[in-house]
């Protein structure tokens, strides 16, 4: 049986989240992996869809039309058709970004329909806290040797089992020092939300991605480091976003307009 329309209110225990930054976190790891399976008008779609997912982060059922013309208005009168949203939706559920289910009306005539945003199924990213130089110290001899030991119920795999998404010239300057393919496939998710985070494409991170990668061992030979992971994406996020401002800066962007993409998916 169909849901019964009504205020988004009323679906508050269908959110997946605890609240508003922790879903937007995890719908940056969703289009770090499947943002380019879009193109730029569904794109356009699915971010505004996920604004209007922001009183319970998550979950909408904005009509369609009601999200086409924000989209229209956004962009000047540029906005994008029916069918590129209709499309946007097909992909997005088929991926697993969120579950649709339909809505009726008293009556029984069908109503708009309700999106519910799914979590990203791996582990959550650092917390912030964990970005932070932490207090607790190992040195690099003693990191090295702990991540190339693994647990005996685990299967050791080198960085020749790598997933094919993460570049070849990646995992050539990782594989030194951290030599499991899981250990070079994290760091690389680390790169991907960051430069997601600040509006990079991902066939442009490769050269900062290695660049932050070395810096974080050169920390680890001067201090200690007892989170890497979280260190090395606190180095690259700090780098993605000096690229971006030097890029505004460029272009001769509006001061006043730089928090636009910073802040695309919810308004503070």
């Amino acid at each position: 049986m169909n849901l019964k329309s009504g205020s988004v209110d009323q679906f508050e225990s269908f959110s997946q989240f605890k609240d508003l930054q922790e879903f937007n976190a995890h719908l940056e790891m969703w289009l770090s992996l499947h943002k380019d399976k879009f193109s730029k008008g569904e794109l356009a779609g699915l971010k505004r869809l996920v604004r209007f997912a922001a009183k319970i982060p998550g979950v909408s059922n904005a009509k369609i039309g009601t999200v086409l013309k924000a989209i229209h208005e956004e962009y000047n009168g540029n906005g994008i058709s029916r069918s590129t949203f209709k499309r946007m939706i097909a992909k997005a559920a088929n991926l697993g970004i969120f579950t649709v289910h339909e809505t009726e009306r008293k009556n029984g005539s069908q109503a708009s329909n309700l999106y519910v945003f799914n979590r990203f199924p791996k582990n959550d990213p650092p917390k912030k806290d964990k970005l932070d130089h932490p207090n607790k110290t190992i040195n690099l001899s003693k990191t090295i040797k702990n991540q190339k030991s693994t647990k005996r119920n685990e299967t050791f795999l080198d960085h020749t089992f790598t997933s094919d998404h993460v570049p070849q010239s990646f995992i050539s300057t990782v594989k030194y020092f951290f030599p499991e393919a899981r250990q070079i496939e994290e760091f690389w998710r680390m790169a991907a939300i960051a430069a997601f985070k600040n509006n990079c494409e991902l066939n442009t991170i490769s050269e900062t991605a290695i660049h932050s990668f070395k810096q974080l061992i050169r920390k680890m030979k001067t201090r200690a480091i007892s989170k890497p992971v979280a260190y090395f994406y606190g180095i690259l996020n700090k780098k993605f976003e000096e690229k971006y401002f030097e890029e505004l800066h460029e272009i001769g962007f509006p001061a006043e307009d730089n928090d636009f993409p910073l802040n695309f998916f919810y308004k503070k």
